[in-house]
């Protein structure tokens, strides 16, 4: 006598926690900004004067948008330096540092099979 398969259980939904986390990863990297603020702070640019001027084409006002965005989910930190001329500088947490890992894997993929959608 043949053992009967072991019934496949179809998932009935995604659960509401991983539905959360898609979420908060949508809101922070499904802006077309965020990847590019966070990849100019992994490469040493710290303060927004500079940012603006890495990333071509964002507005000072998306960009301290973002800004504010990627310290409320704690990829980023925000430094004031106190001085004569105050400044403020951003730097990567450890977790901005492992999605941006990410971000560059991606980009170096793009790069690499110049991944292109079809016409």
């Amino acid at each position: 006598m043949k053992p009967k398969p072991a019934a496949t259980k179809k998932p009935g939904h995604l659960p509401l926690t991983e539905r959360t986390a898609y979420r908060r990863l949508e809101d922070v990297v499904g802006c077309k900004w965020s990847a590019a603020v966070l990849a100019a702070i992994g490469r040493g640019v710290a303060r927004p004067g500079q940012l603006e001027r890495f990333i071509p084409g964002i507005s000072t006002k998306i960009l301290n948008e973002r800004l504010r965005k990627l310290v409320d989910y704690r990829l980023i930190t925000r430094t004031e330096i106190a001085g004569k001329v105050p400044r403020t500088e951003y730097a990567l947490t450890a977790t901005g540092v492992k999605l941006n890992e990410i971000i560059e894997s991606i980009r170096d993929l793009d790069e690499e099979h110049g991944i292109q959608p079809e016409p």
